[in-house]
């Protein structure tokens, strides 16, 4: 066994030993075949049950770079630009005034940046599904959940983003801000130009062309359904906080492009081809060179590490090359893939629990690979003085309609973000950019100004956060 398989599976058995992580599997390519693959625990904990590159995980988030491909394949083919505005193919649509909505258009939505804030429908639309999980019983969500409307259709959709009250983040283009909402509606544009379901469409153009006969919307669509992961989450129960199953699926018809494909580690490695060859790959000619190409630039930033494309993050700076990747996470799922174009390198992790460090995972199986100290962050800490006095004005309380809520607050002469029942030190790096160490990474958060100069929002989890007015009950927030 080579040295750095030793150092990642002893750094991946402490990660997912912590998380206590029912299962994983993990796979690298390099250059198209198989380099190292390795799976931890069980996709049935219960029953002892292996994992195997073809058990069927949920994918997440992943799926929104297979409704990317769906766009480009249809622009491809003449029936749409990605310039296009959303109102030529959805004429209902609106958010906030009629002059920012037509302005809105499919590239705006493929890279999170119509300019809308961060929305509270994607529970919404997976409602019906949640109410029938019996992990939800007892948990803030089930309450949260009442207060919802059943969003079981793109009408339905638009009509609740038409009706949100929350101020736009800017003009479209200007603002990055994570939005399933727009991307479950790029699935209802799919379905107008290609006169299709947009599940039958990624079927017929995408998975059936790739050979990925193990990647689907629904598992019981599957022919051989015993190898599939039962999910797992975090629940207390009596008071103790465990990781329970939790086999229900959540499904979301109405946003099913932003999220709900379930796939396994050779389904996820082949598709990859796709990015690394840049579109060359004879074997899976689904997309052109130019089209890869539009998917894999770097239209809008993320963080100072890391710009979205279309479907897929671009980490231009990453050390071993120009870094493709992209994660996921729903309610018993974990997941994370990634290329290296440059050095052919093509990975997959799955996970099925929620919650887990997916992405350090990645970074220290990258580490080990390039020789590096696994539990080392890849990138560089920017070094940036920033005056005492000018700490306050960052103070106040940051949340977004999408049940995210911060606080920053100054104490013994740094700032400090309190999230998720947590307490972390920021570090300045930059004009209006910090960082805090979350176990072994890095997370980036920036503040954004008015046009005359006051601070209004921040970054946080790759969403737009609103500067709240100032109360004098200033107890502690964390994400519900």
């Amino acid at each position: 066994m080579e040295a750095w398989i030793q150092e990642f599976e002893a750094y991946a058995q402490k990660l997912l030993g912590e998380a206590k992580v029912p299962g994983a599997a993990i796979g690298v390519a390099r250059d198209g075949k198989m380099l190292y693959s390795k799976t931890f625990g069980y996709r049935d904990r219960e029953q002892e049950l292996p994992i195997s590159m073809d058990t069927v995980f949920g994918i997440a988030s992943l799926t929104k770079s297979f409704t990317c491909v769906a766009i480009m394949q249809l622009q491809e083919a003449g029936k749409l630009s990605v310039h296009d505005p959303v109102v030529k193919y959805l004429p209902q649509f609106r958010a906030g005034e009629a002059e920012l909505s037509n302005q809105m258009t499919i590239h705006h939505f493929m890279t999170h940046t119509p300019g809308m804030a961060p929305l509270p429908y994607l529970d919404g639309a997976m409602k019906r599904s949640m109410e029938q999980d019996p992990a939800i019983v007892g948990t803030e969500a089930e309450e949260d959940l009442k207060g919802l409307p059943y969003l079981d259709t793109y009408e339905q959709v638009m009509e609740a983003i038409a009706g949100f009250e929350g101020k736009p983040l800017g003009a479209p283009g200007t603002a990055f801000s994570y939005n399933n909402d727009a991307y479950g509606l790029l699935g209802a544009i799919i379905e107008q130009v290609s006169g299709q379901p947009y599940e039958e469409y990624v079927t017929t153009h995408i998975l059936q062309p790739l050979g990925m006969y193990r990647t689907v919307f629904d598992v019981s669509d599957l022919d051989e359904q015993e190898d599939v992961t039962v999910l797992y989450t975090n629940k207390k129960v009596e008071g103790v906080e465990q990781v329970i199953a939790a086999p229900f699926w959540h499904d979301a018809p109405a946003m099913r492009a932003a999220g709900f494909l379930k796939s396994t580690v050779n389904d996820l490695l082949a598709y990859l081809e796709v990015f690394r060859t840049g579109g060359e790959n004879r074997k899976s000619p689904i997309l052109c060179k130019e089209s890869v190409s539009q998917m894999l630039t770097p239209f809008a930033r993320c963080d100072g590490y890391r710009s979205y494309g279309y479907g897929l993050m671009v980490s231009p700076a990453f050390p071993d090359g120009k870094l493709i990747e992209h994660g996921g996470s729903l309610k018993g799922i974990s997941s994370h893939l990634f290329t290296i174009p440059e050095t052919g390198l093509t990975g997959v992790i799955l996970i099925n629990l929620d919650g887990v460090a997916v992405r350090e995972l990645v970074a220290g199986l990258l580490n080990a690979m390039a020789l590096r100290p696994t539990a080392v962050p890849p990138y560089p800490v920017p070094h940036y003085e920033l005056a005492d006095e000018q700490l306050a004005e960052y103070e106040g309380r940051y949340e977004s309609s999408e049940w995210t809520k911060t606080l920053v607050e100054k104490r013994e002469g740094a700032l400090h973000l309190e999230v998720d029942g947590q307490s972390y030190p920021l570090i300045p790096v930059g004009p209006d950019s910090f960082l805090f160490k979350r176990r072994d990474s890095h997370v980036w958060i920036d503040f954004f100004r008015s046009p005359e100069g006051v601070l209004e929002r921040m970054s946080y989890s790759l969403r737009q956060l609103n500067k709240q007015e100032k109360s004098e009950n200033t107890s502690k927030i964390v994400t519900t």
